[in-house]
Order: C-alpha cells, then sequence, then structure tokens
C-alpha cells in the first residue's frame, strides 16, 4: 500500500523507456507520478498534493524543459517545487540557463542510479528544511500576531479603564466616551483631504487619535464632588479649580510615560487632547489661552466634539439642548471657539454626528 507520508516525486520526460528506468529506481523510495509530455506534467504540478520535487526532461516535443520550467514559475501553486532538469546537453552554457530558471540542479544523461537517488535525497532535505523554516516563520508571525493583538486589546481596556474612573466621578456623563470616540474618528476621516489637514491626519494618526480621545477628561479625578457635580453655577474660586482637570490630566499622563522606556504615540496625542481640549481659537480658552494654529490639532477636534456632546446631553447644571439648538450654537462658535474649517467639517455632515449620538445615546434614568 502506497505510503501517504513518503515525499512525492515527478517525473517528466518524453521517452517512456526513461519514465520507467526512474521509476523503477525511485519508487522503493518515494511515490512517484509520471507525465510523458510537458503540458501534462504542469497539470500534475498544479494538482493536489503537490510533488515534492520535479524531474524534468529538457529536449520534449511540443514544450521543451525551459518552457516547462517559466510555466511552473509563473504558477504561485507549483513555483516553489524545486526541479532537478534531465538532459544529454552537457555544455556548461545549457546547465547555466537551466539555473538561471530556476532549477536547483542539472543531472546529464545517461544517467548513474546513484547519483540520481543522492542528488534527489540532498534535494528533497533542502525542500524539508525550507518547508520546516517557512513554517517557524509563520508560526512565529502568527504568535507576534496574537501577542500584539493582545497587548492592543489590554491597551484599549486600560484606556477606557482609566477614563471610565473620571467618569465615575460625573456620573451624568453617561456614553459619553463613545460619543465623543465616534465623534473625534468622523471629524477626523472628514478632515483628512483638507489641505490644511492632510499631512497631519495620515491613517496611523486618525487610529492612535480615536485611541486617545477616551482619555481627555481624566483630569476630572482631582476635582472635589462639591466642584464637579454642583448643580448650580460655579463661583470664580471654584471655576478656577474645575479648570485644573486639564493639567491634571496631562500631568497625570506624563507620569504615567516616566515608567516607560520608550514614548507611545498615543499618549503623547492624550496628553495634548487633554492638556488642550479646552483651548479656544480666538485665545480666551484655558489652560494657557493659546490661539489659532498654536493649538494642537487633536485638541481642536476634541474641542468640536466635547463641546457638542455637552450641549446636547443633561448636566447637573443644565438640561440637553435639542440638536438643531446645539447645531445653531456651535455655528455661533465657528471662528471663536472653533477652528473655522473644523467647523465647517462638522456643520457639512451634521446628520452623520446625530446619528452617532442616537447610536451611543444615555440610557433613559428611571426611579
Amino acid at each position: 500500500m502506497d505510503d501517504p507520508t513518503r515525499p512525492t516525486l515527478l517525473i517528466v520526460d518524453d521517452a517512456p523507456e526513461n519514465l520507467f528506468v526512474l521509476s523503477e529506481l525511485l519508487q522503493p523510495y518515494y511515490r512517484v507520478l509520471a507525465a510523458n509530455n510537458g503540458e501534462r506534467g504542469l497539470q500534475v504540478a498544479s494538482s493536489i498534493p503537490h510533488p515534492d520535487l520535479i524531474l524534468l526532461d529538457v529536449m520534449m516535443p511540443g514544450m521543451n524543459g525551459y518552457q516547462v520550467m517559466q510555466a511552473l514559475q509563473a504558477d504561485p501553486q507549483s513555483a516553489d517545487i524545486p526541479v532537478i532538469l534531465l538532459t544529454a546537453l552537457s555544455s556548461p552554457r545549457e546547465e547555466e540557463r537551466g539555473l538561471s530558471l530556476g532549477a536547483v540542479d542539472y543531472i546529464t544523461k545517461p544517467m548513474t542510479p546513484a547519483i540520481v537517488l543522492a542528488r534527489v535525497r540532498t534535494q528533497l532535505l533542502a525542500k524539508q528544511a525550507r518547508d520546516w523554516l517557512k513554517d517557524q516563520n509563520a508560526a512565529l508571525e502568527a504568535e507576534v500576531a496574537r501577542r500584539m493583538f493582545e497587548n492592543d486589546l489590554t491597551q484599549q481596556v486600560s484606556i477606557r479603564a482609566l477614563a471610565h474612573l473620571a467618569e465615575t466621578r460625573d456620573p451624568e456623563t453617561g456614553k459619553h466616551l463613545a460619543r465623543t470616540q465616534g465623534y473625534m474618528a468622523l471629524l477626523a476621516d472628514v478632515l483628512k483631504e483638507h489641505p490644511r489637514f492632510q499631512p497631519t491626519l495620515t491613517p496611523r494618526f486618525i487610529s492612535l487619535l480615536t485611541r486617545s480621545a477616551p482619555m481627555h477628561d481624566i483630569g476630572k479625578v482631582g476635582i472635589p464632588d462639591h466642584i464637579l457635580n454642583k448643580p448650580g453655577k460655579l463661583t470664580a474660586p471654584e471655576w478656577a479649580i474645575m479648570q485644573t482637570h486639564a493639567k491634571l490630566g496631562s500631568d497625570a499622563i506624563e507620569l504615567a510615560e516616566q515608567d516607560i522606556e520608550k514614548p507611545l504615540e498615543f499618549l503623547t496625542l492624550a496628553k495634548e487632547i487633554a492638556h488642550w481640549h479646552h483651548e479656544k481659537w480666538d485665545g480666551t480658552g484655558y489652560p494657557d489661552q493659546l490661539a489659532g494654529d498654536a493649538i494642537p490639532v487633536a485638541a481642536r477636534l476634541m474641542a468640536i466634539a466635547d463641546v457638542f456632546d455637552a450641549l446636547i446631553s443633561v448636566r447637573v447644571y443644565k438640561p440637553a439642548f435639542s440638536f438643531e439648538a446645539a447645531q445653531a450654537l456651535m455655528a455661533e462658535q465657528r471662528g471663536r471657539h472653533f477652528d473655522p474649517d473644523i467647523a465647517d467639517a462638522f456643520l457639512g455632515h451634521f446628520d452623520a454626528f446625530v446619528a452617532i449620538a442616537m447610536q451611543h445615546r444615555d440610557d433613559p434614568v428611571t426611579a
């Protein structure tokens, strides 16, 4: 009974006597397939299971060995199968031609059985080594991909945990994190072809930006409850304390960065967003009164996302605005609070932002 674990050889030769002699020589050690012309040889080579090694005659009618070699190399299913050329042409030029086409060895006729067996064994061992290395590389790549996925997931979960920690201090924000993250992704996607933002809003930047967005208000953990959850208007001293949450957030991220050897890009963006998302285009924001393009792009985007969501959400100090009222108020702040081009992108795709708000709307409060 044929052993399926034995290597499979394909012999392609138009001479029946050569097929017979080689088959008799090799069958005790290998599973042997035969084809008496190039066209049939290509069909067998592309069939499953593919042969482990091909012994290919050069001088054949129809497709000669060189043409078969070219066809084998052109087909992804057979390109990696090693080929030993068999020929009565013993000139170095012919041998060089065959090797240049991808042959791994060259055996001249008349063939010596011991040489054929030795060279077949050598090439099969070489193929086994290549296959093993390929499998090892594939396994290593799969393991690296798995670990990167786990690290990525762990990173995202950690970010959300930190952000939710801040959110628990301000319970009425509900699904604010999911909404603002969605707004940021949409804004960046809309603006990525804009001449002012194209150099910055690369696919990688957008990915990091979206990941960093939930950390924008982590500094609120440092604000006293009586200020954070005050139902009425804050006094001037209270408002000054509330404003410190921006720097508290960026300082916390910077402290975390000191514990790692290599800076992480998403933490750099998270710091920018946390520290400057309350700055205003006209320079009247906080904490540093930056104006215009001096405000980092990530913070300018978050300014739109954060203010819009605050307007349409219930807060201890106000009811939720309607979408129409929020839209009008946002339009009024174009060029004042907001970068005009980012405001235009927001207003021009307002329905899409409303859709995100509705998708992640807060659960109704029950008594």
